[in-house]
């Protein structure tokens, strides 16, 4: 019998028992909640969130990062004597011309050069200011590596690091998702690092479904990206499918906080979370003749005649993670 975890209602319950434990606890420290409710407030969160965390996502597994997580970003372009300005104009010059020289040449070295993102300077003031200004989450795997790196810790910098949690299907499912993003993400960024948009296309016409299906050999599950707008054909989705994309664009323009939803039938698990636009994306999947130029769309009609893929703004819904696993051969 499915057990299905619909997150809207767990959601509800755990805010309204979030809201009778907060009634009954005193306040101990003012400045400390004030302090994190202007971080969730502020605007640049949600930019940060939406628009770098398709490649600098601290919920990576290391081995699975296609860029430096954003707080490795500001230790190294933050010091005890950066003011905010220094700070910002320093990420502006880095986001608008990845040819010059950046602080972190190791990370270059390793990841590759950023590609070019046609973000407006008001965007990269709100990133700026939200990294110089408040604590950012900090990747479980992060202290280690960096003390292994360059022999020094990150204690000074005050992050909050990811809460350790058991591992559960949830928790396996997204790893799985991720990873697979980052093998994706990978070879995307050198095809538009090399030769453009354009090659990214050519990429994603010939590779992306290939090496999807290598990662779901190499996790021994069924890896899919799935959408209710495809542009390849083999990537539509089903009719339950269609459902969770419904749930998940209601959520989004709820400000529901995303969770992932699980399904569990015996030992066989089903996973989906969504996939969401970000400004690069839209050089691909963004308005016609206004985001997507006339060479992009000349050859998405040639080589995707059939395609659906087009129209969305950031930080919408493009399709799911549908994700099938063994829980006993995971365990």
């Amino acid at each position: 019998m499915k057990n299905v975890i619909l997150v809207a209602v767990l959601l509800i319950f755990a805010s309204c028992k979030d809201a009778k434990q907060s009634e009954s606890k005193p306040i101990e420290d003012s400045t400390k909640v004030e302090t994190g409710l202007a971080s969730q407030q502020h605007p640049g969160k949600k930019i940060m969130e939406t628009e770098c965390y398709m490649c600098h996502n601290p919920k990576a597994s290391e081995s699975s990062m296609i860029a430096p997580p954003m707080i490795a970003i500001k230790k190294f372009y933050k010091d005890s004597n950066t003011t905010k300005d220094s700070f910002t104009q320093a990420l502006m010059l880095w986001i608008n011309d990845p040819e010059a020289p950046s602080k972190m040449p190791m990370a270059q070295e390793k990841f590759g050069k950023m590609p070019y993102l046609p973000y407006s300077e008001e965007t990269v003031k709100l990133i700026a200011e939200y990294m110089y200004d408040y604590d950012l989450e900090k990747p479980k795997w992060f202290d280690a590596h960096y003390e292994k790196e360059h022999g020094n810790g990150v204690s000074e910098l005050n992050t909050n690091e990811i809460e350790k949690s058991e591992i559960d299907n949830a928790d396996i499912g997204l790893g799985y998702a991720l990873a697979t993003k980052a093998t994706l993400g990978k070879n995307l960024m050198k095809a538009i690092n090399k030769n453009g948009t354009v090659a990214a296309i050519e990429f994603c016409n010939t590779k992306a479904l290939k090496l999807t299906d290598s990662m779901s050999v190499m996790k021994n599950a069924i890896i899919k990206r799935v959408s209710d707008k495809p542009r390849n054909p083999q990537n539509k989705a089903n009719d339950e499918e269609l459902g969770y994309i419904a749930y998940f664009k209601k959520a989004i323009t709820s400000g529901i906080e995303i969770k992932p939803i699980v399904q569990t039938t015996n030992a066989e698990i089903n996973f989906y979370y969504p996939i969401t636009t970000n400004t690069m994306c839209l050089q691909c999947h963004g308005m016609p003749n206004e985001e997507v130029k006339i060479e992009t769309l000349e050859t998405l009609k040639k080589l995707y005649p059939s395609d659906q893929a087009m129209g969305y703004n950031v930080n919408e819904v493009r399709g799911i993670w549908a994700i099938n696993f063994d829980e006993e051969k995971v365990r």
